[in-house]
């Protein structure tokens, strides 16, 4: 048992690699692959979570790492993407052959808000069945569906492409993004103290649905299923209902 306990924190290393590896790709301008790379993290995240509780292994150190890992793949990562998609962004301005516009690195925001945001959740120990505020790997997996979403949308280029790759529409991203992670808006967490349908009515229609935009859009699915889950944990907010 003594090695089984280290497995969750291995996973998590994974995690982090996928982030780091994911960070120069986007360094290098292959987004895409680096897009991927993110939802390989996010598969490692919650892999390490499910096998510490199925191992019973969860410990001060798993949590520490978990965090930093998140920061690493949820946090930079995604802003090194933000970043290329608005230096080759339709309307942005005083960008020319001869001036550099510095309107792209706002999207560090992301990273910035990512440390405040997993800084909060960590000292904040209310986050345990709800969370306040947008997870980390939730907008995270929303930026890296961009490029994907962008590279399948490429020879039709109709309204949702000019959307996804408009210049506004990505400063929109960075700041509601960012503003979202810190805010204390109740947002549903994916975690299950029985599995009964009554107690988790919510979660399952979520899941049952999100399978059924994936599986008729695929990957153009995953902006509308993020958008979904704002929306529903805002309406569960409004209307008080407890099956969140």
């Amino acid at each position: 048992m003594g090695l089984l306990r280290h497995i969750p924190n291995f996973i998590t290393l994974l995690n982090l690699i996928c982030g780091v590896f994911s960070i120069y790709l986007g360094m290098m301008g292959n987004i895409q692959l680096a897009a991927t790379l993110i939802f390989v993290a996010a598969v490692f995240d919650f892999m390490d979570g499910f096998a510490a509780r199925l191992l019973n292994a969860k410990s001060d150190i798993g949590l520490q790492l978990d965090s930093l890992a998140d920061m690493v793949s949820f946090g930079v990562a995604p802003g090194f993407i933000v970043l290329h998609m608005l230096s080759l962004s339709h309307g942005l301005p005083g960008n020319t052959s001869s001036t550099m516009s510095y309107i792209p690195f706002l999207a560090f925001l992301i990273p910035a808000f990512a440390a405040l945001r997993l800084a909060i959740f960590n000292t904040d120990e209310s986050q345990q069945t709800v969370f306040f505020g947008l997870p980390t790997p939730a907008l995270a997996l929303f930026i890296a569906s961009l490029p994907l979403v962008r590279e399948v949308l490429y020879d039709d280029r109709g309204l949702l492409y000019m959307i996804f790759t408009n210049t506004y529409f990505l400063l929109a991203v960075v700041f509601l993004g960012s503003l979202l992670m810190v805010a204390r808006l109740p947002m549903f967490a994916f975690k299950f103290t029985s599995f009964r349908w009554s107690d988790n009515k919510i979660k399952f229609s979520f899941i049952i649905v999100s399978i059924m935009l994936l599986i008729w859009l695929q990957i153009v699915a995953v902006p509308f299923i993020f958008l979904m889950y704002l929306f529903v944990s805002l309406l569960s907010y409004l209307t008080d209902i407890q099956d969140v």
